[in-house]
């Protein structure tokens, strides 16, 4: 029996840069975090702007209700996400909250997705590679949904959720967006 033939490599490959740049691949690492973490989170937190906080929690947060909220993270119910800069600071950072009961239509369980970007880290598409990577996590979790609420007046946000193709409903300042997770594959 003869060896198969394979093609030589060619020597000097050709790399074709994409159309369009927003297109390329930039390696982003996610990094799931830990109680080791929460001092981290909390830093990251308080230093969003004021409106930036507002759009975050849905209303003006102050220091010690941020505090409060960064004590109550359960690590080990819930996944949270983070994207840190070339200084190991926290630049991104994702909740996804197991919600109590069933996903609408009594089918499965959902999940919650929450996420803050500070300036330094936006336009570059960092909550929507959190959300992509959430979608993952909440799917191997055995989620069928993920859920985000948002002020109406978020648009970065319901523009995140409408690009992954996500129901949205908006009711006053107010808005749901529903996102049936695609099925287990490979």
């Amino acid at each position: 029996m003869s060896d198969p033939v394979f093609p030589t490599p060619d020597p000097t490959p050709t790399v074709t840069p994409p159309t369009d740049p927003t297109q390329g691949f930039r390696w982003v690492p996610i990094r799931s975090l830990s109680e080791r973490h929460r001092p981290r989170v909390l830093t990251h937190l308080l230093s969003l702007e004021p409106h930036d906080r507002y759009l975050r929690f849905g209303y003006a947060a102050n220091d010690a209700q941020i505090g409060r909220y960064v004590d109550l993270l359960d690590f080990h119910r819930d996944e949270v996400f983070g994207i840190f800069n070339s200084r190991l600071q926290l630049v991104a950072v994702a909740h996804l909250a197991r919600l109590p009961g069933t996903a609408p239509g009594g089918q499965g369980r959902a999940m919650e997705f929450g996420v803050s970007v500070l300036p330094e880290g936006r336009g570059k598409g960092l909550g929507m590679r959190l959300f992509k990577h959430a979608m993952v996590h909440a799917r191997n979790q055995h989620a069928s949904h993920m859920m985000i609420h948002a002020l109406t007046e978020n648009a970065p946000m319901l523009h995140i959720a409408a690009k992954a193709g996500a129901v949205i409903e908006r009711d006053g300042p107010e808005a749901e967006a529903w996102l049936k997770l695609p099925p287990d594959n490979f």
